[in-house]
């Protein structure tokens, strides 16, 4: 039996019947949150830009569960045609509206260059898939979520908005544009019964963590937690879980820190 199915065989499952997106949801962060929201009674789309191997591996794995299901969806965050056609492809699925969307789509320069050293180039690279991209699935979620309750829009941003480390300016500063912008979202969407948040992860255990950094990097990284560890996967999923149900109605506009201490 796979992880989803167990999952869903034994705890409750306060999303059944609703539909989720979750974005970059092919590996890492993304995919242990699509799999969490499988578990707790989604259907779900599965977003990916670049490995539809991966992002099919993901859906098999919810599809066999015969509870609920999943579809996978290959778009560019950063493209407003193709976000729209992301919620359009969600809606044929699974003839519904969306109700929870999920974006853990992002990049990360792994050179860790300083703001001196970093290029014009690397620069509009991160703020098109981080920035731009996070306004695009929020404007598409605030005009096409489900009105009247179970609305949910979710961005994954960074504790490092907290942190502030030296190498991670351009990341961290589009990640500090995501959660502005969501807690003025969450002020605008009134009436609608959507709410906005932000989980921020500190120090994950993912690819892209590990992409270019030194075993005196992560070494580091594992200091500064006062849990001495870095974060898993099933450390954040959760979080984000609980605030796609009903439960977190009354926590809107917020930015949850999702990170042992690190910050």
């Amino acid at each position: 039996m796979s992880s989803a199915a167990a999952a869903s065989s034994s705890t409750p499952r306060p999303l059944h019947g609703r539909v989720a997106i979750v974005t970059g949801a092919s590996r890492g962060i993304g995919r242990a949150i699509a799999l969490h929201l499988a578990s707790l009674g989604a259907n779900l789309v599965i977003n990916y830009s670049s490995n539809a191997a991966l992002a099919d591996a993901v859906a098999a794995e919810i599809n066999s569960s015969s509870a609920n299901s999943a579809v996978t969806v290959r778009a560019d965050v950063s493209d407003p045609a193709q976000v729209k056609s992301l919620f359009d492809a969600a809606e044929e699925a699974f003839r519904s509206p969306v109700h929870v969307l999920v974006n853990c789509a992002g990049v990360l320069d792994s050179k860790y260059p300083s703001i001196a050293n970093t290029t014009v180039e690397d620069f509009d690279r991160t703020f098109n898939i981080n920035a731009k991209g996070s306004f695009l699935c929020c404007k598409e979620a605030a005009n096409r979520l489900k009105r009247g309750g179970g609305g949910r829009i979710i961005m994954i941003t960074s504790s490092l908005v907290g942190g502030l480390k030296p190498n991670m300016a351009v990341y961290t500063a589009s990640k500090a544009a995501i959660e502005t912008m969501v807690r003025i979202l969450a002020k605008e969407l009134k009436g609608t019964g959507i709410t906005a948040n932000c989980v921020a992860p500190g120090p994950i255990a993912t690819e892209m963590f590990y992409e270019g950094k030194t075993e005196e990097m992560i070494r580091r990284s594992i200091d500064e937690c006062p849990l001495g560890r870095l974060g898993e996967t099933k450390d954040v999923a959760p979080v984000v879980g609980f605030l796609a149900t009903d439960a977190s109605e009354w926590i809107n506009g917020q930015v949850i820190r999702a990170n042992g201490g690190y910050v």
